[in-house]
C-alpha cells in the first residue's frame, strides 16, 4: 500500500511537470492535458518518494515533477515490480509495461549533479480503467484476473528495409503467427545490419519492457553484414541451443542450405530471444519447430512452473 503524494503535468515534452494535486487517467492514453500521454506503452510515469528524498539528501533539492514523472508515491519502491503488476488507486487502474528508460539527452539535473535516478528508478505504465488521482489517495497492488498474455515483439534485420529499399514481408508475418497463437506484439521493428543497434534494442525489450520472446529475423548467414548471431549471444545470459538446432534440423530436411544458417537462441533475464531466417517461408517453417513447444519454457522463465518432467 502507498500514498500519492503528487500527481505532476507539463503542456510541452523537455520540460519539468508540476504538481497540479490531481488528474483525470484516460484509459489507452494517459493523464488529460500532460504532454506525454498517447497512444502508446509509457502514459504514465512514476517514481517512489523514497527515491526521490534519497536523491536530495545528495543534495540535488528537486521538487515533484523534476524528473519528468506524472506520479510520486510513498511506500512503493517501483523498481522491484515486474512488467505487468496491475496497480489500483480509486476507480484508476494501471499496468506497469517497462522499468528504468534510456536517457538520450542527459536533463538538466544530470548535468547539475552528475546522475539521473529516472533512468533506473523510474517505472512507466499504461491505463487500463480510467478516473481521477487525487493526491492523499493511496495505492495497492492489485491482483491479476487470469493469466497474463505472452508479450512479444519482432525485429527485422535488413539494410536495404531500413533504407526503404525493400518491403519487409518477414516480420509482419512472424507478428501475425504470433497474434493468431494469442501472443500480445507489443513492438515491431525494422532496423538495418548493426550489431550495436540490435544489441541495443534486445537489451532493452528484454531489461525496460520484459517481454516474454524476441523473435528477430535476417542476418543470420555468412554475408559479413549478417551479424545477427553475434550480436544475440553477445547480450544473452544463458544460451538455449535446442531451439536453433531443432530449426536447423527440420529445415535440412526441406534444403540442404539449411545448414549454412548461423541463427542463435539465447536467455536474457526472464526473454527468450530467438533468431529466424531472412525469407517469410523459412521463418513460419521455423515457427512450426517451436511454437507449441515454447510457452512452456516462458511459464520456466515467469516461474509460472516448476519443472519440465512429463506424467
Amino acid at each position: 500500500m502507498g500514498k500519492v503524494v503528487a500527481v505532476c503535468v507539463s503542456s510541452e515534452r523537455g520540460t519539468q511537470k508540476q504538481n497540479v494535486g490531481s488528474g483525470r487517467f484516460v484509459v489507452g492514453w494517459g493523464i488529460e492535458g500532460d504532454a506525454h500521454a498517447g497512444r502508446w506503452h509509457r502514459q504514465v510515469s512514476m517514481l517512489g518518494l523514497d527515491q526521490i528524498a534519497a536523491f536530495n539528501a545528495r543534495g540535488a533539492g528537486v521538487e515533484p515533477g523534476a524528473f519528468g514523472e506524472n506520479l510520486v508515491v510513498e511506500g512503493f519502491g517501483f523498481r522491484a515490480l515486474p512488467v505487468g503488476t496491475l496497480l489500483r488507486c480509486g476507480g484508476v487502474l494501471l499496468e506497469i509495461t517497462q522499468i528504468g528508460k534510456e536517457c538520450h539527452n542527459h536533463c538538466e539535473i544530470y548535468r547539475r549533479m552528475g546522475d539521473c535516478i529516472m533512468p533506473r528508478e523510474g517505472v512507466f505504465a499504461r491505463v487500463l480503467c480510467e478516473g481521477v488521482i487525487r493526491v492523499g489517495d493511496e495505492m495497492a497492488v492489485e491482483a491479476r484476473q487470469g493469466v497474463r498474455p505472452w508479450q512479444s515483439a519482432v525485429i527485422t534485420l535488413s539494410d536495404k528495409g531500413a533504407r526503404g529499399e525493400r518491403m519487409d514481408e518477414s516480420g509482419p508475418a512472424i507478428a501475425g503467427r504470433l497474434k493468431a497463437a494469442g501472443y500480445e506484439v507489443v513492438e515491431q521493428l525494422l532496423i538495418a545490419d548493426d550489431a550495436e543497434m540490435l544489441k541495443k534494442q534486445l537489451c532493452r525489450l528484454a531489461d525496460q519492457r520484459q517481454l516474454d520472446l524476441v523473435l528477430t529475423t535476417g542476418g543470420t548467414g555468412f554475408s559479413p553484414r549478417d551479424v545477427t548471431p553475434e550480436a544475440t549471444l553477445a547480450v544473452g545470459e544463458r544460451s538455449a541451443p535446442g531451439i536453433a538446432e531443432a530449426i536447423r534440423a527440420a529445415s535440412l530436411a526441406v534444403t540442404s542450405r539449411a545448414m549454412l544458417s548461423r541463427g542463435a537462441a539465447v536467455i536474457r533475464g526472464k526473454t527468450l530471444i530467438i533468431n529466424l531466417p531472412g525469407s517469410p517461408k523459412a521463418c513460419m517453417e521455423s515457427m512450426d519447430v517451436f511454437l507449441d513447444v515454447v510457452p512452456h519454457g516462458l511459464e520456466l522463465l515467469r516461474g509460472e512452473v516448476s519443472d519440465c518432467a512429463r506424467a
